[in-house]
């Protein structure tokens, strides 16, 4: 139920002021009547926001796994509140649901035989990937790396064979790097911005499979392998293709040295490989049912212009002992500021203040397994991404980073100014007028070492120059653990930030022109 305010009190503000520190100094017009946002931004309250997350990170949608009854919990509930506001389905045919193809592929026993020497799964080399038959030529080509001034496979045909790439970047022989020409690493030493490159180049010149070796990565695949086998585990999650996928196969040290000596020399002189492999094991594969929940209310002016508004619906689910992950912060504070936030818009469209553009509620799934729900969406996407301005992206506001305590009216900023100038500059004037909240720009950083930037639903619009903003809490003890539930969470704080999410996609859907991507890549 909905908190009852005295008037003067709903005109003159948009953002909360029930506790101290909370928008203290916030500089808004003081006759909110004027203001059509300030009145629809009201209609955010702790207490629907408190009532929505309650049920929703309850133990009954028992942590909302990818695929899991829990989740099957969620997306229902979702769906029914959309219906009942009276929000449509963005898809054409009225289905609020966009199916997901994901499936759980489990950890393989068997061998690898190369050069006929058999190496079982598990010790030197790790696969999830099916296996083809028969014998095959292994290419060695180095960092595996293309750019418009470098590639590691000038001269070099891998098509039906596999290829050998390594991880990291060229150096010249002056010390400084041989992409950026400068002492300072690219994007290519990092591996969670540059495997999926890599694999995609090797993909794209025919490889049937992939060798791939990383060190530090195998070691990180191995505990996840050696999860699965000894808690006879399902295995590890991905997308569900129709058609053979090349092999992936992540090798330490000493299976790379038994490819290449002295690999780490940076000597790429020898590219013809005499051993030959063969996968000798089978994987079995699980399918998971799994969706995205899409609404949309469409633009009075502008409806082919769209404004995406995203949170990820999902979370980790039932620990080994039993525990259940409610996910309150992560991602169930994202999740019900969005079912305020939808609100609030349609009763402005209600009383004929409908955005200019159209504005899309998008609830992605999988997105703890590996931001599966938002890749699906950016690759097949309900409406095009180059009529899409921007995506704000939700994932945890509801909590304190303990860094910030004792100034906690704060949220973290990260990707505003990544693609265009205009969205950071637009995200802090709205700020500024409405909300006075500080934004916190310490995970923006290029060097930030928890690469935040990488790690949410936004990304995938990111990568598709589409300007995102990421608003986020930072994280806590509770994170990923069972302590995260609804009674932890500070709703004065909840309800501000989305706020402030409602006023920038507000702004952001009914300025006369649309932002531009001047950063884009």
């Amino acid at each position: 139920m909905k908190r009852v305010l005295y008037l003067a009190i709903a005109l003159s503000v948009s953002c909360n002021t029930a506790q101290k520190g909370i928008n203290e100094n916030a500089s808004v017009q003081q006759d909110g009547s004027d203001d059509p946002p300030v009145k629809f931004a009201s209609s955010i309250t702790e207490e629907e926001l408190k009532t929505h997350l309650y049920i929703y990170a309850s133990d009954e949608f028992e942590g909302r796994e990818t695929g899991e009854p829990g989740q099957k919990k969620a997306v229902q509930y979702l769906k029914e509140q959309y219906v009942t506001m009276g929000i449509p389905a963005a898809q054409s045919d009225g289905d609020y649901f966009q199916k997901v193809p994901l499936q759980i592929t489990g950890a393989p026993k068997g061998d690898i035989t190369i050069n006929n020497v058999k190496y079982p799964i598990g010790k030197h080399l790790i696969t999830f990937s099916d296996p083809i038959p028969g014998d095959h030529e292994i290419v060695y080509a180095g960092y595996g790396i293309e750019t418009d001034n470098y590639s590691d496979y000038k001269d070099l045909d891998i098509s039906g064979k596999f290829v050998l790439i390594k991880s990291g970047e060229p150096h010249n022989k002056d010390g400084t790097y041989s992409i950026s020409g400068t002492d300072k690493t690219s994007d290519w030493s990092n591996w969670r911005e540059s495997l999926l490159r890599r694999f995609e180049i090797a993909k794209s010149k025919g490889a049937i499979g992939i060798l791939y070796y990383d060190d530090s990565y195998f070691s990180r695949v191995k505990r996840r392998y050696d999860h699965y086998i000894n808690s006879n585990n399902a295995g590890g999650m991905g997308f569900k293709s129709e058609k053979q996928e090349p092999v992936s196969i992540i090798i330490d040290k000493n299976m790379a040295e038994i490819l290449v000596a002295n690999i780490d020399s940076g000597n790429e002189a020898n590219r013809s490989l005499v051993p030959k492999i063969s996968l000798n094991y089978k994987a079995s594969n699980k399918n998971v049912d799994t969706e995205n929940v899409v609404s949309i209310i469409r633009g009075s002016e502008k409806p082919n212009e769209y404004i995406v508004i995203s949170s990820h619906l999902d979370h980790i689910g039932i620990s080994g002992n039993g525990e259940i992950n409610n996910g309150a912060d992560d991602d169930g504070s994202g999740t019900v500021a969005m079912l305020e936030i939808a609100e609030a818009f349609k009763k402005a469209s209600m009383n004929g203040f409908a955005p200019k553009r159209s504005i899309v509620f998008l609830h992605v799934t999988g997105e703890e397994k590996g931001l599966f729900g938002s890749a699906y969406y950016t690759a097949h996407p309900i409406f095009p991404l180059e009529n899409t301005v921007a995506d704000l992206n939700i994932d945890m506001i509801g909590r304190i980073d303990p860094k910030r305590q004792g100034n906690r009216n704060y949220i973290y900023l990260i990707g505003a100014d990544k693609l265009s100038t205009e969205l950071h500059k637009i995200s802090e004037a709205t700020n500024d007028k409405y909300c006075n909240i500080e934004l916190d720009y310490k995970y923006n950083d290029e060097n930030d070492p928890n690469r935040f930037y990488y790690r949410s639903d936004h990304y995938n619009f990111a990568k598709n120059n589409v300007p995102v903003i990421f608003y986020f809490n930072g994280t806590h003890d509770d994170y990923h653990r069972p302590g995260d539930t609804p009674d932890k969470i500070n709703y004065d704080l909840l309800a501000n930030r989305a706020k402030l999410v409602f006023h920038t996609a507000w702004e952001l859907a009914n300025r006369e022109k649309r932002i531009i991507a001047d950063k884009a890549n």
